[in-house]
């Protein structure tokens, strides 16, 4: 689960019930993640707020590209897992997505592809170390500036989000344990992923 207490699902305030049901619905039970940001629920639709606006200018690969990237770099599991999932069931599936977490020299990738994950990789790793050169590969590649923004963004989400689930324990939903082991292995790199 996490180290703070979450808000118990009986007699819970209208909010925190909204967001449990939300997740009942769409996962099937309710996501960790969702517990530890039950406690503050204005900041946890704030945090969909943004993130849904950040994913509405991307394309929807190139999104789970850098926030695998991003999650990779800070060693958070829970975001690893989740966004490698996705790449796993919807776009490139498992043994793909297993390279990109453990071969990225060598995995299935484009070089645009590199390139968003490794910008991605540089914003998580310390954005005020970065200098404009960062940007040249993308560039050099012809992505323009705005979607190059859209990388940063989605990176530097993820870790206002990684950091916050890290720095309360938060693990992993149970749930991941029925990814392909190849995958669920290459992105559990970090905490454990919960057992129940």
């Amino acid at each position: 689960m996490s180290w703070i207490r979450t808000p118990s699902e009986d007699g819970a305030a209208s909010e925190v019930a909204a967001a449990y049901t939300r997740d009942r619905e769409t996962l099937g039970y309710v996501a960790n993640y969702t517990r530890v940001f039950a406690n503050r629920p204005a900041v946890l639709e704030g945090w969909r707020a943004l993130n849904g606006a950040v994913k509405a200018s991307m394309d929807p690969r190139r999104y789970e590209l850098a926030t695998v990237a991003a999650a990779l770099r800070l060693r958070s599991s829970y975001c690893a897992l989740a966004h490698g999932k996705v790449l796993a069931e919807q776009f490139d599936g498992p043994v793909a997505v297993s390279s990109i977490a453990t071969a990225p020299a060598t995995a299935p990738l484009t070089p645009v592809d590199r390139a968003v994950m490794a910008l991605a990789d540089r914003v998580a790793a310390g954005a005020a170390r970065m200098t404009e050169d960062d940007l040249a590969e993308l560039r050099g590649l012809g992505v323009d500036d705005t979607d190059i923004l859209d990388v940063i963004l989605a990176a530097a989400a993820r870790c206002f989000f990684s950091s916050v689930l890290d720095a309360v324990g938060a693990e992993p939903d149970a749930a991941f344990r029925s990814l392909d082991g190849a995958v669920r292995d290459a992105l559990t790199i970090g905490r454990s992923i919960a057992e129940s």
